[in-house]
């Protein structure tokens, strides 16, 4: 355990890890920008340091800024929470380098998760379902794509490989605007996430969304903390989280909750994490893994009686 950790974020997650540390004895630094002085989490922490004016861009996300307030108050880890810098490889990296603790997966592990396609091939090494794609980016070769995706079948749907938050992705029903929808997809890409490598997976007409929580420590040791049905959406954003999903048998639960615990296991995975499945037909495909505290993780804490922040 640590004596002192800085608090790389605001809002309701700040408080969350805030009241984590007072419960375990650890004392914390709040970084703040200079509009957020009076935030709850500021006036509540043992210490505060202001990096930054207003703009996210030149407080919160100020890598530099944040490793200093963790120097000058002594702190020895850094929680990044979620947002902002939590899903940052080269953050993770540079408070690693700096000699604090990084309180999430290793700054390789984000790196390897983040990109879509690397982690689709990390998952298929451990046994983890995933839906059938291109097996790697598109190049820029029109015939190729176009046997590509008949070799999938129709419909497709190009995704953006270092995309998130519903953007990045068009669905393609026909090979007449398959080539089309990967110019517009990769200038969005580009435009978006600064990035504009993009695959192609096999689109599910009517799946549901559905994610499995996961703990993993420094010693090997991972666990699975049921599920949550997230398939209430609107614009691939979720607004409804349930938990038990609705119709899983706890044969299938085990299952599917069993590999991903093995999945972390491989990857050498640590800290609280969340892998997320289509399901259809009775089978999961892997999509995408969020190496960070998930915003919905209060739902697991609901029917578990689990503190994952405490974690």
């Amino acid at each position: 355990m640590f004596e002192k950790l800085v608090i790389a974020n605001r809002g309701e997650v700040a408080l969350r890890i805030l009241r984590a540390c007072r419960e375990l004895g650890i004392r914390t630094v709040a970084v703040h920008s200079s509009a957020d002085r009076d935030l709850k989490h500021v006036r509540l922490a043992d210490e505060s340091v202001c990096i930054g004016p207003p703009a996210s861009a030149e407080s919160y996300l100020n890598i530099p800024a944040v490793v200093s307030a963790a120097e000058v108050t002594d702190a020895v880890a850094i929680h990044p929470g979620y947002g902002f810098l939590a899903e940052n490889g080269d953050f993770a990296e540079r408070v690693e380098q700096s000699g604090f603790i990084f309180v999430g997966p290793r700054s390789e592990t984000i790196r390897l998760m983040g990109d879509k396609v690397s982690a689709i091939k990390a998952m298929k090494k451990a046994g983890v379902p995933c839906v059938p794609g291109s097996d790697g980016l598109l190049g820029n070769d029109a015939d190729e794509n176009l046997r590509l995706a008949r070799g999938i079948g129709y419909p497709v749907i190009v995704k953006a490989s270092g995309g998130g938050g519903g953007r990045g992705m068009r669905v393609v029903h026909s090979e007449a605007a398959l080539l089309n929808a990967i110019s517009l997809t990769r200038t969005e890409a580009a435009a978006a996430f600064g990035n504009d490598a993009i695959y192609l997976e096999r689109y599910l007409e009517s799946p549901r969304h559905i994610e499995i929580q996961v703990l993993a420590d420094s010693h090997g040791n991972a666990v699975y903390l049921g599920e949550r049905d997230c398939s209430v959406q609107r614009r691939h954003q979720k607004v409804v989280e349930e938990a038990p999903a609705l119709g899983l048998t706890d044969r299938v639960r085990k299952r599917i909750g069993s590999r991903c615990a093995a999945a972390c296991r491989e990857i050498g995975y640590l800290g609280a994490g969340t892998f997320e499945f289509l399901y259809e037909d009775g089978e999961f495909y892997f999509i995408e893994m969020n190496t960070r505290l998930q915003v919905e993780h209060p739902v697991t804490e609901i029917i578990t009686g689990i503190d994952i922040v405490k974690m």
